[in-house]
């Protein structure tokens, strides 16, 4: 070929990695990763960004590692950092620092913030290294790109358009069975439940329990896809946020773990410990307000931890109830009427239930009615004031913009015994005057 003839193909290469960038990328992605970045090296670097950063993450970080290091290293500064971040992840950490390092700093740190998801995001859950299917190529072109994935298991590919950006997805089964000449379109079914990089774990739980998922697609902040999780992260998660649930609820750091230094063990617990030790004394105080009725009717003394273990048990179950509505998104803070008016009522009829074995009991023990009464009324207002306040609990530390399983127990466990002390003690002293409540 001439040199005439070659310089007008070059500049016809040139014109259309500008005038077509999306048109040029599947093009690219069709040649071997050598071929392909022989053709961007050929063209003038302002030429080959777009096409560049349109290219599938696998199939742009391919090319970028035979690219030369300047065009390379231009390329990551100019493309958008989304683009970048995902071609880059695609590396190993080795590479990774290579390509960073030959990046002016400030580019290398904005590329580097994007790598680094939060430690308890979606991002670290994913695997970036899936390569997605181009909603306009055709089955001929997908399956050859699944042959060259060389991966077992897949059950489902996912389509990008030409911005990369989640279209759908489609079944292997269908893909196999489909006429070569078919459009990957017309394979293409709606996506059941994505999840955004930056999301917090709590999201791919929550989408974990509402949907029949196996592999959770995962977006950037512009729609691009970027990765998935797949279903042992995906139970790897619902079980690492339900354990960290429970010690949040009593009160431990959701950092701590079995292994953990006992000095860091101490550092995160020992603050809720002292606030649990001032709610003790706040029961405590109760007791003593009432301290001359229980000097006089010493069963009330006997049956004081009776009252408020029913009424901790009832805010428990509200609270746990209450909690997983609003980890679930079943509720929000706008339903709080309702869920304290269900919780009341709840409180009320278990109340009376309760009440009622109580009193059997109580009257076959101590013989004296007053004490039977007492005791059944205390029941019923403590059972209703436990359901409400395990349900108000979360739902208020929600409202102020706290995890509602911080601490929420020792929360709960306060409010319960004041009140059941408050009630039965309360009602015991207006009744002594009234009521004999000594056995016999």
């Amino acid at each position: 070929m001439s040199a005439e003839a070659t310089g007008a193909l070059a500049a016809l290469n040139e014109r259309f990695l500008l005038d077509f960038p999306h048109e040029a990328a599947r093009e690219l992605e069709a040649m071997p990763a050598g071929e392909a970045a022989a053709v961007l090296a050929a063209a003038a670097p302002r030429a080959v960004v777009r096409a560049w950063q349109a290219l599938a993450p696998d199939v742009a970080r391919e090319v970028l590692a035979r690219l030369p290091a300047t065009l390379a290293a231009h390329l990551l500064g100019e493309a958008e950092p989304a683009a970048a971040a995902a071609a880059l992840a695609q590396l190993d950490a080795e590479e990774r620092r290579r390509f960073l390092g030959a990046l002016e700093p400030q580019v290398a740190r904005e590329l580097g913030e994007l790598l680094a998801y939060p430690e308890d995001s979606a991002g670290r859950l994913m695997d970036p290294r899936v390569r997605p299917l181009r909603a306009g190529s055709s089955v001929a072109e997908a399956l050859a790109r699944l042959r060259a994935l060389q991966r077992r298991g897949l059950r489902e590919l996912f389509v990008v358009d030409d911005q990369g950006r989640l279209a759908g997805r489609v079944e292997i089964q269908d893909l196999a069975t489909a006429d070569e000449g078919e459009p990957l379109r017309a394979l293409t079914r709606g996506i059941i439940a994505v999840v955004r990089d930056l999301d917090a774990r709590e999201a791919v739980v929550v989408l974990l329990q509402q949907h029949p998922i196996t592999v959770l697609p995962v977006v950037n902040h512009a729609g691009r896809f970027v990765g998935v999780i797949r279903q042992p992260e995906l139970v790897a998660a619902l079980e690492r946020e339900t354990s960290v649930d429970i010690q949040t609820m009593v009160g431990a750091s959701r950092d701590e773990r079995a292994l953990s230094g006992p000095w860091f063990a101490v550092r995160k617990r020992l603050p809720w410990l002292q606030v649990n030790l001032l709610t003790a004394f706040l029961a405590a105080a109760v007791v003593g307000i009432f301290e001359s009725t229980i000097a006089k009717v010493t069963a009330l003394a006997v049956l004081l931890p009776v009252v408020a273990g029913q009424s901790g048990n009832a805010g428990a179950q509200a609270l746990a109830v209450t909690m997983r509505g609003l980890v679930l998104r079943e509720i929000g803070v706008r339903q709080w009427r309702q869920v304290l008016g269900k919780e009341a009522a709840a409180g009320l009829l278990n109340g009376f239930a309760v009440a009622a074995t109580t009193a059997l009991g109580v009257y076959v023990w101590s013989g004296s009615l007053g004490l039977v009464l007492v005791i059944s009324a205390a029941m019923v207002i403590s059972m209703i004031a436990a359901g409400v306040a395990g349900a108000l609990v979360p739902v208020l530390l929600h409202r102020f913009g706290q995890d509602p399983a911080t601490a929420s127990s020792i929360i709960l466990t306060t409010v319960t015994d004041v009140v059941g002390f408050f009630s039965f003690l309360g009602i015991a002293t207006a009744a002594a005057s009234l009521l004999e409540l000594a056995p016999g």
